[in-house]
C-alpha cells in the first residue's frame, strides 16, 4: 500500500499464528498541520480484494500510545480474523484527552480522531463506510474519548464502548495533565463541566448509540462510572455496564477488550 511509511511489523511469537495483518502508518492532521503514526490491522481475508469491512477504533490511555494494545495484548491482533472487521489504533498524544483543546491549539485531538482519521480510514481501506459499520472504544483517557468521540459525533460512530474510563474527571484535578488542556479546575471550571461525558448526556436519545461501559470494582474510576450508570438509567438511555474484580491495568483490559469487540460483532451483525 503505497501509503504506509513504515514497515511490516512482524511481532515475533504471535504473527507466525496470526493471519491479521499489523501495519504502522502514519495520518496527516489539517486541524494540527502534522502526521501522528497509527496501527491498522486487517483481517487475512482483506488480500481478497472484494470484501468490505467494518471498523473498529480502539483508543489507548494517558501517557500512551498508537502502539500500546498490540504490544500488550498480542491477543487483539487475531480478533481482526475472528470477527472480520479492520481494527484501528489511534495515536492520542501523551495526555490530550481526545479533546479540542479552548487553551492550546496544538492540541486538536476531538477533530483529529473523531472526523480525520475515519474519513481517512475509509478513503485508503476497503471499509463499509456508515456510522452502522463503525465502532469505538478506549482505555482510561481512552475510554473517556471513545465515549465523549462517540456521542458528539453520532454522524460518524454507532457504537462505543469505554473500559475503565475516566468519564467524569472533574474529582481529579491535579491528575494527568488536563489542566494542560482545559486550564486549571479553579480558574476554568466551565472548561471541564463542558468537557466530561456525564455532561453530554443531553445529546443522547436511547438506541442512538450501542454502548457498554465496564470498570473493575477496585479502579479509581468504579464511582465516576456508577455515577455514568446511573445517569444512563434516569435519562432511559439503554446500554451494557459491567462491573467485574479488576484494578486500573493491563490485566484487567486484556480481559475487557474481548467482551468489547465481541459486544461490537454483535452490534455489527445487526445490521
Amino acid at each position: 500500500m503505497k501509503y504506509l511509511i513504515g514497515t511490516l511489523l512482524v511481532l515475533s511469537g504471535f504473527m507466525t499464528t496470526k493471519a491479521a495483518s499489523v501495519d504502522t502508518i502514519a495520518i496527516f492532521s489539517n486541524a494540527m498541520h502534522r502526521s501522528i503514526k497509527c496501527v491498522v490491522i486487517t483481517p487475512d481475508s482483506y488480500k481478497e480484494k472484494d470484501k468490505h469491512y467494518p471498523v473498529v477504533y480502539i483508543l489507548h490511555g494517558y501517557s500512551g500510545n498508537y502502539a500500546d494494545y498490540v504490544r500488550k495484548i498480542p491477543a487483539v491482533v487475531a480478533m481482526a480474523d475472528t470477527y472480520q472487521e479492520i481494527l484501528v489504533f489511534p495515536d492520542g498524544g501523551f495526555s490530550s484527552w481526545y479533546l479540542d483543546s479552548p487553551i492550546d491549539s496544538a492540541f486538536r485531538f476531538e477533530t483529529y480522531v473523531g472526523k480525520e482519521i475515519p474519513a481517512w480510514i475509509d478513503q485508503h481501506y476497503r471499509t463499509k463506510a456508515s456510522r452502522q459499520y463503525r465502532a469505538i472504544t478506549g482505555l482510561s483517557m481512552g475510554g473517556h474519548g471513545a465515549l465523549y468521540l462517540a456521542i458528539r459525533h453520532q454522524e460518524t460512530f454507532g457504537a462505543a464502548g469505554s473500559m475503565s474510563g475516566g468519564v467524569d474527571f472533574r474529582p481529579f484535578p491535579n491528575n494527568w495533565d488536563i489542566a494542560l488542556r482545559l486550564g486549571t479546575y479553579k480558574d476554568h471550571a466551565e472548561n471541564w463541566d463542558k468537557n466530561v461525558v456525564v455532561n453530554q448526556l443531553s445529546g443522547l436519545k436511547n438506541d442512538s448509540l450501542a454502548l457498554i461501559i465496564d470498570c473493575g470494582v477496585k479502579d479509581f474510576f468504579i464511582d465516576v462510572n456508577r455515577q455514568l450508570h446511573q445517569r444512563l438509567l434516569e435519562q432511559g438511555i439503554n446500554h451494557d455496564y459491567i462491573e467485574r474484580p479488576g484494578e486500573h491495568n493491563w490485566d484487567y483490559w486484556s480481559n475487557s477488550i474481548m467482551y468489547q469487540l465481541f459486544y461490537f460483532n454483535r452490534f455489527f451483525g445487526k445490521q
